[in-house]
């Protein structure tokens, strides 16, 4: 006879309130590279790719991290597995602020990137203790808390990195982070564990997919010198080609893959997947290079704006950004997702070829940036919402886990890319990018912004009454 397990605690203000106060914290500490980023290259010799490389790697990990983060939160409770990954972001943070050369700062961000999982984490442990209409409530605050911590982090890291250190930059909000979760492990009561998995955990598919996107940075981060180490980059070639493969492998024989590729074969899912992947591309490629374009002074072009001018000068962006997603899934719902993504895509596409043509006005980069932020919430969100709709209702953890792993190859590969341009468009015996270099990278990133549009007018409208 099995004995009925007690519903859990209704949690209060106070609780939801700890959680809002984590999800300022790690929005904080998730954005303070951006802004600094020019910064960051000058002090830690960085060339861009590395600089790209470094602007990046705090995703890969999320895209690796989140799918077992739900997993392992289903299995043995939200509150625990939460708890735990602050632990690790915390200590994420003390290194980066302590970091004294890039490869310690690289695995600073590594360790960063398992916030990524735990605000879908936040959100399971409010829907287990809050009735539905509640429960709404209090995720939508916290998803707000997280965006205003970034814009936060976004305007205090250049003044803290340039009045105390790159250190402190990381240090204060980390120091929030701990206190947070401190505060939340008193207050949150323990949901209670789910039931077991008997198919267990997809390691050889973790293992194979962190090797391949590993290697796909290290392989685009080679790129621009493979005139002078041609061997290098084969041999990093080969290696990417036999990642993907074993993963290929691994993910069809799995009982209970991280990520089921069978899911691609479906004509909705292949589609959202090279969409995401291309405005994602595009995406990145703009906002690396903004950044860079602010900071450099060259001959004509560029500002010479420091870190904290650049964190002003992002922030409309920033908010554009977090107006997107609530556009976004209105527009979704009155208009379908083709509609949504085709103005998205055509907006994104302008600015960023804009870009290319006229940059040379300080209100040139803002009113830029803030449309391709906006382009790629409207894109992103009518994907996620589309997809998370369209399949079986089984089936929505194993698309929307695509659909991330997606976005975050994009977001990767569109890094890399701009920063290998940057690095082949740097003259030698010079540390200044050229401005073709800039001129080409906005260029590039539209005109494949433009390219899906291909993609685009192939899928259904998906308008819902």
């Amino acid at each position: 006879m099995t004995t009925a397990q007690a519903p859990p605690a209704r949690i209060g203000k106070a609780a939801v309130g700890a959680l809002g106060i984590l999800a300022i914290s790690t929005g904080a500490l998730e954005s303070v590279v951006t802004p600094t980023l020019p910064l960051l290259q000058r002090e830690l010799d960085m060339s861009p790719a590395e600089g790209a490389l470094l602007s990046i790697v705090l995703l890969i990990t999320g895209a690796l991290i989140t799918p077992l983060a739900g997993k392992l939160g289903d299995r043995y409770g939200g509150k625990r597995v939460l708890i735990r990954l602050m632990a690790v972001v915390s200590a994420g943070g003390l290194v980066s602020a302590l970091a004294p050369n890039l490869p310690v700062l690289l695995l600073g961000q590594i360790l960063q990137g398992a916030m990524v999982g735990a605000l879908p984490l936040s959100f399971i442990v409010v829907r287990k203790h809050l009735p539905a209409g509640e429960s709404k409530v209090a995720i939508g605050t916290v998803s707000g808390m997280f965006v205003a911590g970034s814009m936060a982090g976004m305007l205090s890291a250049g003044p803290v990195a340039e009045q105390l250190s790159r250190h402190w930059m990381f240090a204060l909000p980390t120091i929030a982070v701990i206190g947070s979760t401190l505060l939340l492990n008193r207050l949150m009561p323990s949901d209670p564990p789910g039931r077991s998995d008997d198919a267990g955990i997809d390691w050889p598919g973790l293992a194979t997919l962190s090797g391949t996107l590993i290697t796909l940075m290290l392989v685009l981060a080679s790129a621009p010198e493979a005139g002078s180490r041609p061997l290098v980059l084969g041999i990093l070639v080969v290696v990417l080609a036999a990642f993907v493969t074993g993963w290929t492998a691994v993910e069809r024989r799995a009982a209970a893959p991280m990520i089921d590729l069978r899911m691609l074969a479906r004509p909705v899912m292949w589609k959202s997947c090279v969409l995401t992947f291309v405005i994602c591309l595009g995406t990145s490629m703009g906002v690396y290079l903004v950044p860079q374009l602010l900071d450099v002074s060259g001959d004509g072009y560029g500002f010479g704006i420091g870190a904290t001018g650049i964190g002003v000068i992002l922030l409309p962006g920033a908010v554009a950004a977090a107006l997107a997603g609530p556009i976004g899934g209105m527009g979704e719902r009155r208009f379908g997702p083709r509609a949504v993504v085709t103005a998205g895509a055509v907006t994104m596409a302008v600015a960023l070829l804009a870009l290319s043509a006229a940059h040379t006005e300080v209100w040139h980069i803002v009113v830029g940036k803030a449309l391709i932020a906006l382009a790629n919430g409207l894109c992103v969100t009518a994907l996620v919402t589309g997809i998370a709709t369209s399949v079986d209702e089984g089936d929505t953890g194993i698309a929307t886990s695509l659909i991330l792993v997606t976005r975050v190859i994009g977001y990767a590969v569109g890094g890399q890319v701009g920063g290998a341009l940057l690095t082949a468009g740097t003259p030698s015996g010079s540390d200044v990018p050229s401005e073709s270099a800039f001129v080409g990278g906005f260029l590039v990133a539209g005109v494949i912004t433009a390219l899906s549009l291909l993609v685009v007018r192939t899928m259904n409208k998906g308008v819902k009454e």
